[in-house]
């Protein structure tokens, strides 16, 4: 009964995290895009917050190394994360930046070997991050005769969204604090929040109250806050410790089938082939990287599914 719980779980947060995008795309065509992803957190971080004070003690961050964390969480892993794929995805299709943050997983085990030259990368898993990035260059496309194509810089700046979560799960492993992730999680949303506030102030974002009554943009909203980010997370704590960090991270490549098929419905986007092809690069890039890690964790699935 709990393999089909996990699998129930692990598809229900496949599905809120794939059609985030496509609620992201419809909610652009409204709210300015670091302004909405600010908002989103907003709503969300609070909410995390609240749970974190009713699921764990550790609700508030002590000292100089929890605090980094946080730092660490709400500049990189959601206000940078965020504020690249809102703008960057205001000019591609949601499937498109789907598949593009799916190399997270990839990049994240390239920080990791960077930053620790001890634990270097086998031949293996630098082809496997070298099959990933090449990828991202079927899937941008970039033109020499003119790299500031609109379509490639909105790709590019959904390729610098996953490499700002790459780096920023790296850095906030590194720091040596016992924080809980709800806690973190929950901090880092506020503070993000904070951060792509001013980022939007700093720019000049229309603030629009009369274009935010549109259903469609309240919806997006409320989906992203509560369905994708709220809920999702929830799952995410769950299922993480119960899968582990390995599997968990194969949502990355079910979510981008979910937002295909949600993006062809609701927003008539279509996935060429080159995407496509792309996305398989990415998929295999991963399983080259983590091919010993994946290898281990069926292992211990199979051996823990004979001794049930």
């Amino acid at each position: 009964m709990s393999r089909y719980r996990n699998l129930a779980l692990f598809l229900t947060l496949a599905t809120l995290w794939g059609s985030a995008f496509v609620a992201i795309s419809a909610g652009l065509a409204y709210i300015p895009p670091v302004l909405f992803a600010a908002l989103r957190y907003d709503i969300a971080g609070l909410l995390m917050l609240g749970y974190a004070v009713y699921a764990v003690d550790n609700w508030l961050p002590r000292g100089r190394a929890e605090w980094a964390q946080v730092a660490v969480g709400a500049v990189l892993l959601i206000a940078a994360y965020h504020a690249f794929l809102f703008v960057g995805q205001q000019n591609t299709t949601a499937a498109a930046a789907a598949i593009l943050v799916s190399l997270s997983p990839v990049l994240s085990t390239g920080f990791a070997r960077l930053l620790v030259p001890s634990d270097a990368l086998s031949p293996v898993g630098l082809v496997g991050v070298f099959v990933g990035l090449v990828g991202v260059g079927v899937i941008v496309q970039p033109d020499p005769a003119n790299l500031l194509a609109t379509d490639a810089v909105a790709k590019g700046l959904v390729f610098c969204a996953a490499a700002a979560f790459a780096l920023g799960s790296v850095l906030t492993r590194r720091i040596d604090a016992s924080l809980p992730i709800e806690t973190m999680e929950a901090w880092s949303m506020l503070g993000g929040a904070l951060v792509m506030h001013l980022v939007s102030l700093a720019i000049g974002e229309p603030f629009e109250p009369a274009a935010w009554t549109a259903p469609e943009a309240v919806g997006a909203l409320a989906y992203l806050s509560l369905g994708a980010s709220a809920v999702g997370f929830l799952i995410y704590f769950d299922l993480l410790e119960r899968l582990g960090a390995v599997e968990i991270n194969m949502v990355s490549y079910v979510a981008p089938i979910v937002t295909a098929i949600v993006g062809w419905i609701y927003l008539r986007e279509v996935v060429d082939a080159a995407t496509l092809a792309g996305f398989v690069l990415i998929a295999v890039g991963f399983l080259l990287v983590k091919r010993r890690a994946i290898r281990q964790e069926f292992s211990h699935v199979r051996s823990r599914g004979s001794s049930d």
